[in-house]
């Protein structure tokens, strides 16, 4: 089955063409990176990606946003699209869709993919546990944060939005840090 895969930041949208079987990618084309300020809705930017490759879309769809997915209505932090949930079939023109998390879709991917496809940046140099909690955090437009939680060969993913903790200064450095961002945006997050 072909669908449609989106990554929906706060920066850049993404998309590309997936072969799906029996619930794993068998394979990803090449993706199409937009800037989401050239676009003015997640929908105009699917119009230009099926415009790119020049034929129609496919009707399924997985929608992976940097945003926390709950309610009626989906804000993007750094990005003035809305996306509203019951509206992606009539806008997007899809049967079957799912939308998620960025991050948790990081950590899906996380427990799919060999450790050959991961690659050692801090800590033990060992491969991830099998079994427990695997800790899934990243840079963005924000910092996502997801748990991949794994047991009995079976996985489960926990979004989190760790990423809108507060900054908690530690030392003088980091309360400079602080008072500084605080001046600007009042509010400063991690």
């Amino acid at each position: 089955m072909e669908i449609v895969v989106a990554d929906i930041g706060g920066t850049h949208a993404r998309f590309a063409l997936a072969e799906v079987s029996n619930g794993h990618v068998v394979h990803l084309g090449d993706p199409v990176k937009m800037a989401t300020a050239d676009h003015a809705s997640l929908q105009t930017a699917w119009e230009a990606f099926g415009e790119i490759v020049g034929e129609a879309l496919p009707k399924a769809g997985a929608l992976a946003i940097a945003a926390p997915i709950r309610g009626e209505v989906i804000k993007l932090t750094n990005n003035p699209w809305i996306v509203r949930p019951g509206l992606i079939p009539e806008k997007l023109g899809l049967e079957t869709h799912v939308v998620l998390n960025d991050f948790s879709a990081v950590a899906y991917a996380v427990g799919e993919v060999g450790d050959t496809h991961l690659q050692h940046l801090a800590g033990p140099d060992e491969a991830l546990p099998k079994e427990g909690i695997v800790s899934v955090v990243g840079p963005g437009t924000g910092l996502g944060v997801a748990a991949l939680y794994r047991k009995d060969g079976h996985s489960d993913v926990l979004a989190t939005e760790g990423g809108h903790a507060d900054f908690a200064p530690l030392d003088g450095i980091e309360d400079r840090i602080l008072a500084r961002l605080r001046a600007k945006h009042m509010r400063v997050s991690v």
